[in-house]
C-alpha cells in the first residue's frame, strides 16, 4: 500500500535529510520512499497534510504495558499515600488479563502518537503469560520490543531462558511481525553470577540487554563496566541513583540510558540526572514506565525533561554559581523522544527518523487546533504546546493505526476485555470490591 502525505511541515529529524517547512512524504512497502516537495502520487492514497506537522512516531523506550489496568490509580483514597506498586497485583493475573492490559496499553500509546514501545514485562513468563502479551503486541499493530524480565520468588533467570527461546521461536514463525525480543533484568536483585550468565545469554542470542537500574547501590554500574558487562548493546533504565562513577562508566562503554522522568519523580524514585547526562553527551531516550501516577504520552515526558533541566540550571543561577550549563533546547528533547529513543531501544537503524529507507513509523499532528495555533516554531509547538488531541494520523511500518483521529482497531472489544480484567484482578487483590455488570457496586 502506498500513501502520499502532501503539503505538511515535515520534520524528518534525520542526519542526512533536512526538515521542510512544506513538503510531501511518500510511503511504499512499509518504508519511507521519498521526502520533498512536489512528489507524484503513483497510485498512492493521498493524505492531505495541510496544516499539520509530519514527523517520526514517538519512541517509548520503557513501559510496563501489563500494568495498564491500573492507570491513574494515584494515591490511596484512605491514606493519601501512593499505593503499592501495581506489581503487587501480578500474582492475581491470568493470561487473558495480561492480554487485555497489554492491548489497551498499546492502543493508548498509538492514540498518543507513539509508534514504538519497549514493553518491559516483569510478570510470569510461563503458562501462556508471555504468549498472551506477545499476541497483544501483534494485535495492536505498532512496532514493539518485548522484554520478558520476570523476577519472582522461586523463578531465577535460568528459569526464564526457555521462555525467551520459545518466544524467539514464535517470532521466527511470524507470530508478531513487528515485534523483537530483548533481555531484561533488575540490577538491584541480580547477583554477579547471574549478571554474567545473562550477559552471555544476550550476546549468544544477539539480543539487546535492558537493565532496570535506579535502586541499586552507588557504584554498581561502574563495577559492571569493570567486568566488561556494559556496551553499546546495553540500555540502563532509570537514572536516579547513578553517581558520577556510574555515569562515567556508561559514557566510556557506549551504553544507553532510558529515562521516565514523570514516573520517576512522581513515584519517589528521584530526579533523573539530566544535567550529568548532557554534560557527558549521553543522549537519553524517554519512556512512560507505568501509568499508575504518570501520563502515558511522550508530550508529557518531553515537557518533564526540559522543564527539569531548565529548573536545575535556573536554581544554580539563583544560587550564584558560575559555569552554568546551557539550557536544553526543544531540538534536543524532541530527538530524545524519537531518533535518540530509537537508538536507546536498539533500533536506531530502523526507526526514529523519516530518512528514505527507514521504517514508515509516522505521526501526523494537527496545527490548526486552537490549543496550538498559530505556529511560530514547529518543533517548539510539538514540545511545549501539543498534546494527544493534536494526533491525527499514525502509521506503523506503513500501516494505518489511526486515521483522522480514530483508532483503526476494535476499541469496544479492547475496552470490554480491560474492564472485565480490571474488575477481576482488583477484586482478587483486595483493592476494590468487584463491580457488578453495568458498573454498579
Amino acid at each position: 500500500m502506498r500513501f502520499l502525505l502532501r503539503g505538511g511541515c515535515v520534520l524528518t529529524l534525520g542526519a542526512k535529510t533536512p526538515n521542510f517547512a512544506e513538503a510531501d512524504l511518500l510511503i511504499e512497502d512499509g518504508r519511507v520512499a521519498e521526502v520533498g516537495p512536489g512528489l507524484r502520487a503513483r497510485d498512492a492514497e493521498l493524505v492531505d497534510a495541510t496544516d499539520t506537522i509530519v514527523m517520526p512516531g514517538f519512541v517509548d523506550t520503557h513501559r510496563h504495558a501489563w500494568k495498564s489496568l491500573f492507570r491513574n490509580l494515584g494515591e490511596s483514597a484512605s491514606s493519601g499515600e501512593p499505593p503499592a506498586s501495581a506489581a503487587a497485583f501480578g500474582d492475581h493475573y491470568r493470561p487473558d488479563d495480561v492480554y487485555a492490559a497489554t492491548l489497551i496499553g498499546l492502543l493508548g500509546a498509538v492514540e498518543a502518537g507513539i509508534t514504538t514501545v519497549v514493553d518491559w514485562s516483569d510478570i510470569r513468563t510461563d503458562d501462556g503469560f508471555a504468549d498472551a502479551a506477545l499476541q497483544a503486541h501483534a494485535d495492536a499493530g505498532l512496532h514493539t520490543v518485548f522484554v520478558p524480565a520476570a523476577h519472582r520468588p522461586g523463578q531465577g533467570r535460568e528459569d526464564a531462558e526457555p521462555a525467551i527461546r520459545h518466544l524467539l521461536e514464535r517470532l521466527a514463525h511470524g507470530a508478531a511481525p513487528s515485534t523483537s525480543i530483548a533481555l531484561g533484568w533488575e540490577l538491584a536483585e541480580a547477583d554477579p553470577g547471574r549478571i554474567a550468565h545473562d550477559r552471555a545469554l544476550a550476546r549468544a542470542l544477539g539480543l539487546h540487554l535492558h537493565i532496570h537500574a535506579g535502586s541499586q547501590a552507588p557504584g554498581t554500574v561502574a563495577r559492571l563496566a569493570e567486568q566488561g558487562l556494559l556496551g553499546a548493546d546495553v540500555t540502563l533504565v532509570h537514572g536516579p541513583g547513578l553517581e558520577n562513577a556510574d555515569l562515567d562508566a556508561i559514557e566510556a562503554s557506549g551504553a544507553s540510558v532510558s529515562l521516565a522522568p514523570a514516573s520517576e519523580m512522581a513515584s519517589g524514585l528521584g530526579s533523573p540526572p539530566i544535567l550529568q547526562l548532557i554534560d557527558r553527551d549521553i543522549r537519553p531516550g524517554l519512556g512512560v514506565d507505568d501509568e499508575l501516577v504518570a501520563p502515558g504520552d511522550m508530550f508529557a515526558q518531553m515537557r518533564a525533561t526540559i522543564s527539569l533541566q531548565h529548573a536545575t540550571v535556573f536554581d544554580r543561577k539563583l544560587a550564584g554559581k558560575a559555569g552554568l550549563p546551557r539550557l536544553m533546547s526543544t531540538r534536543d528533547v524532541i530527538r530524545f523522544a524519537t531518533a535518540d529513543g530509537a537508538r536507546v531501544a536498539g533500533l536506531g537503524r530502523v526507526t526514529g527518523s523519516l530518512e528514505p529507507g527507514m521504517r514508515a513509523d509516522v505521526v501526523v499532528l494537527r496545527t490548526d487546533r486552537p490549543n496550538i495555533f498559530p505556529i511560530n516554531d514547529p518543533i517548539g509547538a510539538v514540545v511545549w504546546g501539543m498534546d494527544t488531541s493534536n494526533v491525527d494520523w499514525v502509521f506503523a511500518g506503513g500501516g494505518v493505526l489511526l486515521r483522522d483521529g480514530v483508532l483503526q482497531a476494535d476499541v469496544q472489544r479492547a475496552r470490554g476485555m480491560a474492564t472485565t480484567a480490571r474488575q477481576r484482578v482488583a477484586a482478587a487483590a483486595g483493592l476494590v470490591p468487584a463491580a457488578a455488570p453495568g458498573g454498579e457496586r
